[in-house]
């Protein structure tokens, strides 16, 4: 028996008769169904309970005659149980599974970036001007020796004499996170790959590999993953690569593995995952060889033998509650960088319970580890890389003055790309060709357009950090690194305030 569905409208449509003209634009630009044709009327309707406010319509509309808005019906004003949690019972009453969702935490939580404030330079500490005398965000990623020997040769320069370890060199603090193709397109995958070469950062490749046509090109700028399920894993893979990162967890689903299904998986991902065409990808929560430190330090040994210890290793684990004992031991494992992912980190497909309640804010995590490795004298060892929910320039500065050495972007990246957040990247309808597979939609995404609007947002925000820096009176951004006195909170309790490591607003 067919059920009823109980569940109110998201959005509502609203057309202006007297502006559309009929002309179906809208019904080809949404892949969810909403808009149709009535050829015995000659019209186009809307059934607004198939929209998810992607605004796709919006834009392409070429009379504008369309708004998409919240729907204005609500169920009855409560405190308690509010709306989300009415709506998800509901849902679950009609379909019985799990409820999932795209992109990052949406919970109603504390942002700790909007609760610290920067300092600035006044009279004793004069600012430094960004547009006549030079800023340095060049930033290197990897491991530091404890100290350096140097000589000078017969011909009076200096030597080093110390063995150095592979390091990355980026010139931004700025690097894409881990999306692979898969959960992203073809398109999408590519441009973030063109615009992190064109600026001289870094993108990762997720867990989805790397496809062949792509290796050659961008190997100087790829973090390859090595995840749980191992796809398009093989040697050619890791040595085609800056950087190679295990991926441990993620912040959006800490603790469990990731699924990509079947219809997702075309000729081209099959051939890049190493997997049959059609079947489900799955990724396993843990890694069936890691059960222990001493086990990561096997496989972290094994990657390095395997490219010749040329290039730096990376272990990214989600933020969680003992998240700086867990850094502590990957890095005495050998990991020369750690990736640390806090609970707004983005994702194509997740449980809701898992993305909106389980892990830790990635700033509390940040200073925990950071505080935990200088404590222990080894956070020279490793570099930090921070990722889940950066926002804005203001957020990487914050990051680095809290101990990271650089931040991973996601979201941010995508949105720069065209996304507008409606969270439904598990579908694989996305109308704006990023998270899909669909042929017809993927091609909505030029490759070109999208690492122009992707290099773009680096260089604005590179630009907004040297601002900020001139600011504060410092020229170079490894001035800043770690530097806590140049923060103070803001509406945090005492607690918040000593796990940050930082000053109230006054002090």
């Amino acid at each position: 028996m067919k059920m009823k569905s109980h569940l109110l409208p998201e959005f509502m449509i609203e057309r202006d008769e007297e502006r559309c003209d009929n002309c179906k634009v809208c019904v080809k630009q949404c892949p969810f169904g909403v808009h149709y044709y009535d050829e015995e009327t000659g019209k186009v309707y809307s059934k607004e309970e198939l929209c998810v406010g992607c605004q796709r319509c919006v834009v392409y509309c070429p009379r504008n005659a369309l708004k998409v808005i919240p729907y204005p019906g609500h169920y009855r004003p409560n405190d308690y149980w509010h709306e989300e949690y009415i709506r998800d019972i509901k849902k679950q009453a009609e379909t019985g599974g799990i409820i999932l969702t795209s992109c990052g935490s949406a919970r109603r939580a504390k942002v700790y970036w909007d609760h610290i404030l920067l300092n600035a330079s006044q009279v004793t500490n004069p600012s430094i001007d960004p547009l006549r005398e030079p800023m340095e965000l060049r930033t290197f990623l990897g491991r530091k020796p404890d100290r350096l020997e140097i000589e000078l040769d017969e011909n009076g320069d200096v030597e080093i004499k110390t063995e150095l370890s592979p390091n990355l060199m980026i010139e931004t603090p700025i690097l894409f996170a881990g999306m692979s193709y898969g959960a992203i397109s073809y398109n999408a995958f590519k441009s973030l790959a063109m615009a992190a070469k064109r600026f001289g950062t870094l993108f990762n490749t997720g867990e989805g590999g790397m496809p062949k046509d792509m290796r050659e090109e961008f190997k100087d700028c790829a973090i390859v993953q090595c995840a749980s399920g191992r796809f398009g894993v093989d040697p050619e893979y890791f040595n085609y690569s800056a950087a190679i990162e295990i991926k441990i967890g993620q912040g959006a689903k800490p603790g469990i593995g990731g699924h990509l299904p079947g219809e997702k998986v075309t000729a081209t991902i099959s051939s890049t995952r190493m997997i049959p065409e059609g079947t489900d990808a799955i990724s396993p929560a843990p890694h069936h060889d890691i059960y222990s430190i001493e086990d990561l330090s096997m496989l972290i040994y094994a990657l390095k033998e395997v490219t010749n210890y040329e290039k730096p290793v990376c272990v990214k684990i989600a933020a969680v509650h003992n998240v700086a004992a867990i850094a502590s031991g990957m890095v005495r494992a050998g990991a020369d960088i750690i990736a640390i992912d806090g609970f707004r980190g983005g994702t194509g497909a997740t449980p809701k319970i898992m993305r909106e309640h389980v892990g830790i804010p990635v700033e509390l995590a940040l200073a925990a580890v950071d505080q935990r490795l200088r404590e222990e004298g080894i956070r020279n060892k490793c570099s930090i890389i921070v990722g889940g929910g950066i926002r804005c320039a203001a957020d990487v500065v914050k990051a680095i003055a809290l101990g990271a050495d650089a931040v991973y972007i996601g979201t941010a990246a995508l949105i720069a790309l065209g996304c507008t957040m409606c969270q439904r990247c598990h579908t694989g309808k996305c109308a704006w060709g990023i998270c899909t597979q669909d042929p017809e939609l993927s091609k909505r995404l030029n490759p070109k357009v999208g690492a122009e609007r992707a290099y773009n947002l680096l260089r604005a925000w590179s630009l907004e950090i040297k601002d900020v820096l001139g600011g504060m009176g410092i020229n170079a951004i490894e001035s800043l690194r770690g530097n806590r006195d140049h923060l103070r909170g803001i509406g945090l309790e005492e607690w918040e305030l000593k796990v940050l490591g930082i000053k109230g607003a006054g002090e």
